[in-house]
């Protein structure tokens, strides 16, 4: 069950249910708070009528996450029970009704974030980009996959996949907007193809806005079973702040005397931990070489692939069936998994 209102009151019944139609998810009403107890677990969202908050936590219900206390213009006596149910907020429809509907458009999706996977190149045309856009089309061959682009100075990642042309919001438009973005509306408003979305700039001005990253990048995982981030190698603060929300880190450089030296010291600035691996590329240096000068295991190795920049050129990104990359590809998100 989607979503358990539990109020008597008829006004509120009327304000919460037709929102619920309009972000089509069912709703179980029930004025009992006795009764509700039994669908308390089951739905994905609860909202307490601010009436009924008190009933509702006399019978002390496990905490949950997913549960807000809603009414119309609610007093300032009703937050008391709202802590003690443990509730997430409390919502005055007269005031945030919109984002009540941004909340329930985000029922029925992953229980859990989807995965965060950083990618960055140790040193300048080290391949990251590429990687990250392989990353992305590997994944999204089965189940919804996004792509950030985090590199101002980059070619663009709808360019590389031939995307371009397509519509949707790139991130120009996401920092002219204020407020809470849900995950179905991220995933449906960006440039897509199939299962594969990618965030990136229209313009040739470009800048990471990163209060608007933090505020995207929340319901980007909710919303997908992957997000890939292509991150700008000289990218300062912003950097570490964004290696800081990856679940994993790959860092991209070639097995040289310079490539190495230059991915040594971006790991030192960065400070990663465990979860960070390096991504080798061909070089005269082997991957103990490598390892033990970066300090970071190795954890794939992508050679040349052949006709890479022909099938960019053709837009079918970088990816495209066997070879270096997709091996690659498959073997590092399994890994991640």
């Amino acid at each position: 069950m989607p979503v358990l209102l539990v109020t008597s009151s008829s006004s509120l019944h009327d304000s919460v249910v037709p929102l619920c139609a309009a972000a089509g998810v069912e709703a179980r009403v029930c004025a009992d708070p006795a009764l509700a107890l039994a669908s308390w677990h089951e739905a994905d969202l609860v909202l307490v009528g601010a009436a009924a908050a008190s009933a509702v936590a006399a019978l002390a219900p496990a905490r949950r996450p997913g549960v807000h206390v809603v009414g119309i213009a609610p007093g300032d006596a009703v937050f008391k029970y709202a802590v003690e149910l443990g509730a997430a907020s409390v919502i005055d429809l007269l005031e945030a009704a919109e984002w009540l509907v941004d909340v329930l458009a985000d029922v029925g999706e992953r229980a859990s974030p989807g995965r965060t996977v950083g990618v960055v190149g140790g040193v300048g045309g080290a391949g990251a980009t590429t990687l990250a856009c392989a990353l992305a089309q590997w994944h999204a061959a089965h189940a919804p996959a996004l792509l950030v682009d985090a590199d101002p100075l980059g070619p663009g990642l709808d360019r590389l996949l031939g995307m371009e042309d397509r519509q949707g919001v790139r991130w120009e438009a996401l920092v002219e907007t204020a407020g809470r973005l849900g995950a179905r509306a991220l995933r449906e408003s960006v440039p897509r193809r199939d299962h594969l979305g990618v965030l990136t700039w229209s313009g040739l001005r470009r800048r990471l806005d990163v209060p608007t990253v933090r505020r995207i990048l929340p319901s980007a995982v909710r919303g997908h079973d992957l997000v890939v981030l292509d991150l700008a190698r000289q990218g300062g603060p912003a950097l570490a702040e964004l290696v800081d929300r990856c679940d994993d880190l790959l860092v991209v450089t070639p097995a040289t005397v310079p490539g190495l030296a230059a991915t040594a010291r971006l790991v030192a600035d960065l400070g990663r931990d465990a979860r960070a691996g390096l991504v080798v590329r061909p070089g005269g240096l082997s991957d103990a070489d490598a390892a033990q000068v970066t300090g970071l295991p190795v954890v794939a190795a992508v050679g040349h692939q052949r006709g890479l920049a022909a099938s960019v050129d053709r837009g079918l990104g970088p990816l495209t069936g066997r070879g270096p990359l997709a091996r690659a590809a498959r073997d590092l998100l399994a890994d991640a998994a």
